[in-house]
């Protein structure tokens, strides 16, 4: 089975997407996005689950995104936002996962990488949050820049009942070409048994004129790190369409994992978003 682990949808009809009609991205991201439109994409790549990540940070994305994975056979998981540090955030999670669709519920993310502190993951209250998302047996993605990885490791080492997941790879400065300290940081996070990382989201940390030799030491050094075991792939639409197609997203990520063994490929296009977010062929 493969599975697309990361991608977004968003309908301006129902919410603005304000970060959508920033400079340089406006053009192709300011409209809404759909199922109906990821589909046809995914059905040419042979994808057969997905997993629907939070793009904003308002809790009614929620309980839209849960009745959608409802509706649609497509999407198989769910990754949702809530606010971590409200007192209430058990109750808040719990309720989700009694709510319409709430089965799908895999997932809780927030936008870290737009936090000004960067040890904004180990503050108490949202040390409290990451553990009562673990305690409802949900997993918590990480969405990180490199100069966040340390608070990131530390958050993960202190909660180790927790599932993680890292988001993008944490975006490494592929545009520079350079691997430190990145490599070091991602190598330190992959040390903890208890995080996983989506091999998504780097089209878009390269030049619009990217090649897959770009993405290929970045790979490389996630795979080594993680094993293929704990890798799974994702393709971001559509905000990967800010450089590259589905299309290209899918054959780029096909020829950086073509020197694995089938096992291992067969982990990172599937087998681990399968046992990571608990999707079950034909449910």
């Amino acid at each position: 089975m493969r599975v697309d682990a990361h991608h977004h949808m968003w309908d301006l009809a129902v919410r603005d997407q304000p970060w959508t009609a920033e400079p340089g991205l406006a053009e192709t991201l300011h409209r809404t996005f759909t199922l109906d439109d990821l589909k046809p994409l995914t059905d040419a790549a042979g994808i057969e689950a997905s997993v629907l990540v939070q793009t904003i940070t308002v809790a009614a994305e929620t309980p839209e995104f849960l009745k959608l994975a409802e509706a649609d056979p497509l999407v198989k998981a769910v990754t949702g936002w809530t606010d971590l540090t409200e007192p209430d955030v058990a109750e808040t999670l719990q309720g989700l996962k009694e709510s319409a669709g709430g089965r799908w519920l895999k997932g809780i993310r927030h936008q870290v990488q737009g936090e000004p502190d960067p040890a904004w993951l180990i503050r108490d209250d949202v040390l409290r949050g990451l553990k009562a998302v673990g305690e409802a047996g949900l997993v918590y993605e990480l969405l990180t820049l490199p100069h966040q990885l340390p608070a990131a490791v530390a958050a993960v080492t202190a909660l180790p009942e927790t599932s993680f997941v890292l988001d993008h790879c944490s975006k490494p400065p592929i545009t520079t070409g350079e691997l430190e300290p990145w490599a070091t940081r991602l190598r330190e996070l992959a040390e903890l048994p208890n995080v996983t990382c989506k091999l998504s989201g780097l089209v878009t940390e390269a030049s619009k004129q990217w090649s897959v030799e770009d993405l290929r030491p970045y790979t490389e050094v996630v795979l080594a790190a993680f094993g293929p075991d704990r890798v799974m792939f994702g393709s971001d639409w559509p905000v990967c369409l800010l450089h590259a197609t589905y299309v290209q997203v899918v054959e780029a990520t096909e020829q950086l994992t073509e020197g694995l063994s089938e096992a291992e490929r067969d982990a990172v296009w599937g087998g681990t978003a399968a046992r990571i977010y608990g999707i079950t062929p034909g449910l």
